[in-house]
């Protein structure tokens, strides 16, 4: 195994193309613990520590540009306001050791359908930004993931930043696992209320082949929530309303079976963190709807 160092980015993309097959290393969360259980033995392996500029992170008018190897702890501690669900889900990744190092363009990269982003950034809307020496392309993230820890960068590319809406409305994440810390998800659910668009946007973890949008659900509650006058009132929709929104967000699962949970109880369990994060997120929203007539 060869251990590439590159100094600057466009050294990166050049050791990439001339090595299609390295393995891009930054927090190593992911990488070291399938080499470590002899999983997987890379030709190469690209420390890509030293590129500066994939910790750094830019606030713009409408979204984020996160560097593909910001830390889960900057998320937390300097962006919970502008990405509220993503940082919630970066207080459920692992240990403060893990939190430290790992990173969402490593989860991006590592791509298992548990990693504990992607319901987030799903939900939020986000978009991958990948780079090669043949230039820039812009991925949205629900295109992003192509199959089970598969991708859709091609072998020269690597992901240099991920683009994210900042929160115009309440953002939630939940997440079941066998223990209540340093667990992978048996499945997770993210939502997020957009207001300015009056639309509702899902994701869903560990509950398919693939991170997924509830596209089915998305739509009929958008409908509801509109029909109901809701937006305006800030009224909640009746329970009717949330169980066929938590129904359509089962629906749009297809687990399997394996040693974490059965496909019957993520099943259930989606639906259930859908319900719930309904609430949640429709309860902040009303509070903050109350706030800005009382103001």
């Amino acid at each position: 195994m060869e251990f590439l160092r590159p100094s600057t980015w466009e050294e990166a993309l050049a050791a990439k193309a001339e090595h299609p097959s390295a393995v891009p290393l930054a927090g190593g969360t992911d990488v070291m613990v399938e080499i470590n259980f002899d999983q997987r033995r890379p030709a190469y392996l690209m420390d890509l520590n030293r590129v500066r500029e994939l910790y750094e992170w830019e606030t713009g008018e409408e979204s984020v540009r996160l560097g593909a190897a910001v830390p889960y702890t900057k998320i937390i501690e300097r962006l919970a306001t502008e990405l509220p669900g993503l940082a919630l889900a970066s207080h459920t990744v692992g240990s403060p050791q893990i939190r430290n190092r790992g990173s969402v363009g490593g989860n991006l990269g590592a791509a298992s359908p548990a990693g504990d982003s992607h319901p987030a950034l799903l939900a939020a809307g986000a978009e991958v930004e990948a780079e090669s020496v043949r230039g820039t392309r812009f991925l949205p993230v629900e295109d992003f993931y192509t199959g089970v820890k598969r991708h859709a960068l091609a072998e020269d590319e690597l992901i240099r930043a991920v683009h994210i809406r900042k929160a115009d409305g309440p953002q939630q994440f939940s997440k079941v696992g066998t223990r209540n810390a340093m667990v992978i998800a048996v499945c997770a659910f993210g939502l997020a209320l957009h207001p300015e668009t009056r639309t509702v946007k899902t994701g869903i973890g560990s509950a398919a082949p693939t991170p997924l949008r509830a596209r089915a659900a998305e739509d009929f509650l958008d409908a509801a929530l509109e029909e109901g006058g809701h937006w305006e009132s800030g009224r909640p929709p009746a329970p009717s309303v949330a169980r066929r929104f938590a129904e359509l967000c089962t629906g749009a699962c297809a687990p399997i079976d394996d040693v974490r949970g059965s496909a019957a109880y993520r099943r259930r369990a989606v639906g259930v963190m859908a319900r719930r994060t309904l609430g949640w997120t429709w309860d902040e929203y009303r509070r903050e709807n109350r706030s800005a007539r009382c103001a």
